[in-house]
Order: C-alpha cells, then structure tokens, then sequence
C-alpha cells in the first residue's frame, strides 16, 4: 500500500528536506505541501492523504488549531506533528487534539519515515517512556489534580467502561507498557490489546496517549503493582 502524505510547514527548506526525505521511500507518495494551518481542510479534502506531518509554529494558523479542526472531521487523516518538545504543553494540546504522534524535527531521517509507517499502520508514534514524561509535566504544572470540571467531564466519558476496562484504562494513565499492564493485572498480553483496542472505540479515542490524558483529568487511583483487579 502507498502512504499518500501532506506536509504542512511554513519554512520552504524545511518542506524541500523533508520532500527529499520521502522521495527514497517507494511506499510513501507526497501528494502535496502546504505553508500554513489554514490551508489545511482544502488540501485535505483536494488531496485525501492518509497522514499529514504538521508544523506547529505557523503565522495564521498553528498546527495545533489545525489539527483540532481536522480531527474533528469524520473520516480525518492521522497527524504526526513536528516539534522541538522543549514546549510540552503544546504536544499535550496536539495529542488531546487527536495528532497519533510527534517527531523532532531533528529525529534521523530514517526515523522519520519509520514514524510515517508506523502512523499509517495505526500504531502511534509515543512510548511508554514519553507517556510517562507527559503525564509527569501534567503534574507537575498545576498540580496533580485536575480543576472540577475537567474532572467531572472526565469521569462522565469513563463511565461507559467495564471494570476491568477500567483498570486498563488507569494502567495506561500511568504508561505502562502492554507487558506491564499484564503482569499487573494478571492477564495475557492479547488480552490487554483487546481491552485497550475496547477502551478506545467506547471513548471514541485515537491512540494510548489520549487515554492515559482522559484518566489523569479524571484523578483516578493509581493502580498499585500486583493489582488483580475484580
């Protein structure tokens, strides 16, 4: 399968490097460029790219509001924004938006292709090690529990989980990895996958990240190790 790919970046070598980039990949097509967030919806409907890899600093409109206009369509490209990550705050916004990852814009070439792949096969571009660094600067900017209402729109969209969804949920929160999550709850690895693949379409999520983000604005209990659950 070809991966049809949009770039979106206001600096014209940026967008050349990264045309370079992809031209040696025989799986990946750019099917068009684009210097600012606002341009974004037309090409997006012009074009139909599977990913779109979005600057996040632009003059009229930054990556974050276009990503959150476009993954707000049904039917949306996946997003893989590209950033420095000295602004966490801002790939917070972009993951919440519904963005499937991020990549330094001084990652490897190769990297970066490999990230491209990984978008279009639906695996996100975050490890545990990453989600555990966001949700540490979640805490430590503003304190660990979220404000009321947050919280209580939080607890209201985790309410349709089961139990041990529920649980998963919580063990994603804190970014474990599948592996951990089983040995915590003693449960198979397949298991977990099937229960997160769950959580996300009850939730109508994109990715791992967005519910370890929806469980701490919850302020649910940690899941301490051992946990069997119920």
């Amino acid at each position: 399968m070809t991966i049809r790919l949009l770039i979106i970046d206001d600096d014209p070598l940026v967008r050349a490097g990264l045309a370079f980039m992809f031209g040696g990949a025989e799986d990946i097509t750019i099917v068009g460029e684009g210097a600012d967030g606002a341009e974004v919806p037309a090409l997006v409907d012009r074009l139909a790219p599977d990913v779109v890899l979005m600057d996040i600093r632009m003059p009229a409109v930054d990556g974050l509001a276009a990503t959150e206009e476009l993954r707000s369509r049904p039917g949306a490209p996946e997003v893989v924004v590209l950033t420095t990550f000295h602004a966490d705050e801002q790939v917070l916004r972009a993951l919440r938006a519904g963005a499937a990852g991020f990549v330094l814009k001084d990652t490897p070439p190769a990297e970066i292709v490999a990230a491209v792949r990984r978008v279009a096969a639906g695996d996100p571009v975050l490890s545990p090690a990453v989600t555990r660094r966001l949700m540490s600067h979640v805490a430590g900017h503003g304190g660990t529990s979220p404000r009321p209402s947050r919280r209580a729109l939080a607890l209201e969209r985790l309410a349709p989980l089961a139990v041990r969804e529920r649980e998963v949920a919580v063990a994603v929160g804190q970014g474990r990895s599948n592996a951990e999550i089983a040995a915590a709850l003693c449960m198979s690895v397949p298991t977990v996958k099937t229960h997160v693949s769950r959580i996300l379409a009850k939730l109508g999520l994109n990715n791992r990240v967005q519910i370890a983000l929806l469980v701490h604005d919850a302020g649910l209990p940690d899941l301490p190790d051992g946990q069997n659950g119920s």
